[in-house]
């Protein structure tokens, strides 16, 4: 190896470590005798756990062991089985979190005796007894968000509605990758009963995207009043996951700080 290529490299090695060192330094560390250190993150209809990217990246830099569920999106308890499988492999007292249709995967899989805080990301949260589909009574859903159902009754978001109704803050190369990316959802989860609230015993937040078309406003707002979550809002899209990475940290790290540590 000549001595111009060794040097090359070792710039190259010094420059990632400075880029690095620079990312967590960018973020507050935990503190050493924090209990609560896991987090298990639950995407929602129409994605997949590559959205969280940008939340992983700023949880880890923290200090925090995250994982993220690949929901199969084919029943409710297919993705509580998958949620309940990242929970059994934390380590020690965690915070669940969902978005959107992943907010009725934690509502019911989030009684699992490691979890200790609960965080809805622009989420639904049904109650005991009811379906997903029941939250949206009263409630107008904003037009620009429409599906498209197949025969097999999976949906999707409408491709030429996808920007509009799910990622309105995204760029349009981000929204198309995003748009040909979607991963369908049996539809007829939103009819399923939910056995079990962990939001009627472990507290809650929650982060409202004040754009959001997939879901009425309105809707939000009661969704979170009901749980009695502590809500943060912040102007994003439904993509909110995405496209606001660090609010979403916030109030997870908010949640991992301040949540009880359950008594195992």
């Amino acid at each position: 190896m000549t001595s111009k290529l060794k040097n090359a490299l070792a710039a190259t090695a010094a420059a990632g470590a400075i880029w690095a060192a620079g990312v967590a330094g960018a973020q507050e560390q935990i503190p050493a005798d924090q209990q609560i250190r896991s987090i298990v993150l639950v995407h929602g209809a129409f994605a997949d756990a590559s959205g969280w990217r940008g939340v992983y990246d700023n949880l880890t830099a923290r200090g925090y062991k995250v994982t993220m569920v690949q929901n199969p999106l084919t029943s409710l308890a297919d993705d509580v089985a998958a949620t309940n499988r990242a929970l059994d492999r934390a380590e020690g007292p965690t915070i669940l979190v969902g978005h959107s249709w992943g907010g009725t995967v934690i509502t019911e899989a989030g009684i699992h005796p490691s979890v200790a805080g609960l965080v809805y990301v622009s989420a639904l949260s049904p109650d005991a007894g009811e379906t997903t589909g029941q939250q949206y009574d009263g409630f107008t859903t904003p037009p620009e968000f429409v599906l498209d159902v197949g025969p097999d009754n999976y949906g999707y978001v409408k491709p030429e509605q996808f920007k509009a109704g799910f990622a309105n803050d995204t760029s349009d190369e981000d929204a198309a990758f995003n748009r040909d990316a979607q991963v369908p959802i049996n539809m007829d989860v939103f009819g399923t009963v939910l056995e079990n609230a962990a939001w009627r015993t472990k507290p809650s937040w929650a982060v409202i995207a004040t754009e959001d078309k997939a879901f009425d406003q309105a809707m939000l707002h009661h969704m979170a009043d009901r749980i009695g979550a502590k809500v943060t809002e912040v102007a994003a899209s439904h993509s909110v996951f995405m496209t606001q990475p660090d609010v979403v940290a916030d109030t997870i790290d908010d949640a991992a700080r301040n949540a009880p540590v359950p008594a195992n």
